[in-house]
């Protein structure tokens, strides 16, 4: 026995549980030294005696209770509670107890081991946490999640999978409902290979996959990834997927969105481009490429900064840096270099295309060429910094426009004023220097009188360029226009000019060489140079340095946007350099008003810049004016160019003046005009009648009295004027001669400025020798030959006649305006031809199905049919008639395969016209 409690005492003492016993009571009788290290008991006295239920608390108490009870009873007592130490440590225990018989064998004590589970406790806690977290994770996640475990099948080795666990959000996803338990070839049998193997190398490898694929069996896109479960050999395979058809859709939907956008892009002249969130920019339309002269893909991420101007890179940068950083749109302004390396200005626009999560997911902008906009505005951005300052600038904008207005009406007035100003002055003038030339016979011999009528000539003349200068400056005069070469010219007034100028003005002209021709009239050319070289005299005192420079020059798009009266263009430039005194602005803003003149009283009429001002405008060119005061002046004259070959000047005629006895209608409404010419006509030995206007004049006409040349004024009173006068003669009289003449043509035989073709004028005031031989070259050109003048008789054949053949051919001439018609028909018959007159398409049709006609000489515009109409009705009638079109083109459509057929190309000469009818008739 004494062997048996020693034993007892030695396990009790190494043993951690906490052994007890209790009275039937519950109450402690004994506790072992394990118990007492656990429960922190230092002396067992101080509990020895209390219930032991009383270290327990709540449920556990209850528990307690109930254990010692089923103890008493003879029963075990079992339970896990919570209950702290006597020092007041936390615990879990596993409590046990048991009755301990008496002799009886009824319970006399009982015995109560208690096992410190508070480690265990802790683990099974976490384990519960962890497994809830699992699972809360496992079915509350959005994505779909399965665990797969493969096994061999009919099909090999590890050749299917079942499913062993899967998450709510899995049928959401894949569209598989109830998925745990079913086995992969049952569920998709088309598509098991392809998922085996996937998720079979994931299995063997063990390296984790990621991928999209679309589920077949349901018609949706996934994205997966899947890692193997260790260990290998369990043969299991998570995956977690999510659907992602309407990102694949909306992929599908963007990729044409975009094909559609740069289809779109590539169209626009504008700049197109795009860039990623992060601001690099990722694609340009071909038009970048082309403007810039870059090569595709040269300009990605932040390259597109080397083409933009150093002074305004930073603004662009930080505007673009903070358009993405904030998510806004962009707007600025900047140059781009060009592929030649000019710089223009550009607006570039940007806006951000947001994603479904309301970030930016691309950014869509454009470059705009704003250049021409900004040259525009130059001139007033630093006056538009202030609502102030834009109200002032545009109410100079308004007073500016009111001016030019003003100043376009003002010289519309004073040409229409000058114009019938010019005309009454001309004819008081042509009365004045008629008598004037008439009293000078009767005079003659008398030194004194002599001379008083010479210094009234001299009124005369001076009156007559004061005229001259006021039509010229209303761009009223009758240009006769030629295609001259300026250098030409230039260097034919050399002496002239350094005559004029005096010996200290050193003059130098500077021709370049391939000098193209200009349409000018070269008369009013040489004025403009005489004056500008003059007023250049005058500011440089008598003495200093002219240049005179020639050249090709060619105003731009730009010039002329910058220029509203200018069209751009070819021009031939000639420019008058001076070394004088220069303007101050204020000056060249009205220089060329005028009768303005910054010469002293009496030195100058102020109409000389004027009349070249007019002169050059009235020729379709432009003037240009350099100046700085102190710093001499530049005046820059733009001719337009010609392309046709120059016109040679003919030496004008210098011999005695010579008059006639044909016989002059003279037509003048101012009787005093009229009294002169018919006295001055007189004394050259010419038959004269005369009428007070036109329609007098045609009962002349019709009269059947023979007239040789109708002298008649262009202004006329009465509803039938000159030119439809000179019109209804030449059909009475086919060779009638008709000269024209005025002090101010209006716009019946001058239009454009220019003088019709085939008319000839003799302006007013004339001389006595200016009309003689302006009479004689008209008679000579189309006048009859009066009865028994035999002075040509003797002169041999004309040269420049066409072969003549044994009988005279005969030309139908058809054009439908009646000066041209019937100039045409006077050189045709100069020819030595047959000529007959038709004034359109129909008429000549019909005098060609009565007359023989040889010869179509036709102009292609005709107001019923075209002459090329004309032409095949005639050779339908007459298949071996000559054809000869008048026109101002350089080809007709189709000349080339019809036969005997000639191109007469408008303006042109007896020469020419002889040649042509010589080469068609051949």
């Amino acid at each position: 026995m004494e062997c048996d409690r020693r034993l007892i005492q030695s396990v009790l003492a190494i043993s951690d549980d906490c052994i007890k016993v209790l009275d039937l009571d519950g109450k402690l009788t004994f506790m072992s030294e394990g118990g007492m290290r656990g429960m922190e008991v230092a002396d067992f006295g101080s509990i020895s005696g209390r219930a032991w239920t009383d270290f327990w608390e709540g449920k556990d108490r209850t528990a307690a209770i109930a254990a010692v009870a089923a103890a008493r009873a003879g029963g075990i007592g079992q339970f896990e509670g919570f209950a702290r130490t006597l020092a007041g440590t936390p615990k879990w225990w596993n409590v046990r107890i048991t009755p301990v018989p008496g002799p009886d064998g009824k319970p006399e004590r009982l015995l109560a081991i208690s096992r410190d589970i508070t480690e265990q406790k802790s683990v099974e806690e976490a384990l519960v946490a962890t497994e809830e977290r699992y699972r809360t994770l496992f079915d509350s996640i959005d994505e779909g999640f399965c665990i797969i475990e493969f096994f061999d099948g009919p099909h090999g080795a590890l050749s299917d999978y079942i499913h062993i666990e899967a998450n709510p959000a899995y049928a959401v996803h894949a569209g598989i409902p109830d998925v745990v338990g079913q086995k992969l070839r049952e569920m998709v049998p088309d598509e098991a290979d392809g998922w085996v193997e996937l998720y079979g190398g994931v299995l063997r490898t063990g390296q984790p996959i990621r991928f999209e694929r679309e589920l077949v069996a349901t018609g949706r896109y996934l994205e997966l990834s899947a890692f193997r479960i260790e260990p290998a050999s369990a043969k299991q395979v998570a995956v977690l997927f999510q659907d992602i058809t309407g990102r694949k859709k909306a992929e599908a939907a963007l990729q044409e969105s975009e094909s559609r956008f740069r289809t779109l892009s590539q169209s626009m002249p504008n700049h197109v481009w795009t860039a990623t969130p992060d601001g690099m920019l990722d694609w340009f339309n071909e038009q970048v490429y082309s403007y810039s002269g870059t090569e595709a893909g040269a300009l990605d991420d932040d390259r597109w900064a080397s083409i933009v101007h150093p002074e305004d890179l930073a603004g662009a940068a930080a505007a673009w840096e903070n358009a993405r950083r904030d998510g806004i749109g962009y707007e600025t302004e900047f140059r781009l270099r060009r592929h030649d390396g000019a710089f223009r200005w550009h607006i570039a626009r940007a806006v951000p295309i947001l994603g479904e999560d309301g970030a930016v997911a691309r950014w869509i902008g454009t470059n705009t060429d704003i250049d021409d906009q900004k040259t525009a505005e130059a001139a007033l951005s630093d006056l538009a910094t202030t609502l102030e300052d834009r109200v002032e600038l545009r109410t100079a904008e308004l007073a500016r426009a009111q001016d030019a207005l003003r100043h376009s009406q003002k010289m519309e007035a004073i040409g229409n004023l000058t114009g019938g100003v010019a005309h009454d002055f001309n004819n008081l003038l042509q009365v004045i220097s008629g008598n004037l030339q008439l009293l000078s016979r009767d005079i003659s011999g008398n030194e004194r009188a002599e001379k008083r009528a010479a210094n009234a000539m001299a009124g005369v003349a001076r009156g007559s360029k004061l005229a001259a200068q006021l039509l010229a400056f209303g761009r009223r005069q009758a240009l006769e226009p030629k295609v001259v070469s300026v250098g030409r010219l230039i260097r034919g007034m050399d002496d002239l000019l350094r005559r004029t100028l005096g010996e200290a003005v050193e003059v130098e002209t500077m021709i370049a060489g391939g000098l193209w021709n200009t349409l000018v009239d070269p008369t009013n050319v040489e004025n403009a140079l005489l004056n500008l070289a003059i007023n250049s005299r005058d500011a440089m005192d008598g003495q200093g340095r002219l240049t005179i420079e020639a050249g090709n020059a060619f105003l731009d798009d730009a010039y002329a946007r910058a220029h509203s009266d200018v069209s751009a263009g070819q021009y031939v430039m000639v420019a008058v350099t001076d070394t004088g005194s220069g303007m101050s602005p204020e000056v060249m803003e009205r220089v060329f008003e005028p009768f303005f003149s910054t010469k002293p009283e009496g030195k100058g009429t102020g109409l000389g810049l004027s009349m070249v001002y007019g002169f050059v405008k009235q020729s379709g060119g432009h003037v240009k004016i350099y100046s700085e005061a102190g710093h001499g002046t530049t005046i820059r004259l733009y001719l337009p160019r010609s392309t046709q070959v120059e016109d040679m000047p003919v030496e004008s005629e210098t011999g005695p003046v010579s008059g006639g006895s044909e016989t002059i209608l003279v037509v003048e409404d101012d009787e005093g005009v009229r009294d002169t010419v018919i006295a001055l006509l007189g004394e050259l030995g010419y038959r004269v009648l005369k009428a007070h206007d036109a329609q007098s004049a045609l009962a002349v006409i019709e009269s059947g009295i023979q007239i040789d040349l109708l002298f008649t004024d262009v202004v006329m009173p009465g509803a039938l004027k000159s030119p439809e006068l000179a019109r209804k003669a030449k059909e009475r009289l086919p060779e009638l001669g008709v000269l024209f003449t005025s002090g101010y043509t209006e716009n019946s035989i001058v239009h454009g400025g220019r003088l019709d073709e085939g008319v000839n004028l003799l302006s007013k005031p004339y001389t006595r020798e200016a009309l003689a031989r302006k009479i004689r070259q008209v008679l000579s050109h189309g006048g009859r030959k009066p009865s028994g003048d035999t002075s040509q008789a003797a002169a041999g054949p004309d040269p420049l006649a066409a072969p003549q053949p044994a009988r005279k051919l005969t030309v139908l001439v058809c054009e439908d305006d009646a000066i041209i018609r019937m100039d045409t028909a006077d050189l045709v018959r100069e020819l030595g031809y047959i000529a007959i007159e038709a004034d359109s398409g129909r008429e000549a049709i019909d005098i060609a199905s009565r007359e023989e006609i040889d010869i179509l000489l036709t102009d292609v515009g005709l107001p019923d049919i075209s002459g090329i109409e004309l032409s095949r009705s005639l050779r339908e009638l007459k298949p071996a008639i000559a054809i000869v079109f008048a026109t101002g083109r350089d080809q007709v459509d189709g000349l080339d395969a019809e036969p005997r057929t000639e191109l007469l190309k408008k303006p042109y000469g007896l020469d020419l016209l002889g040649r042509v009818l010589g080469r068609v008739t051949s």
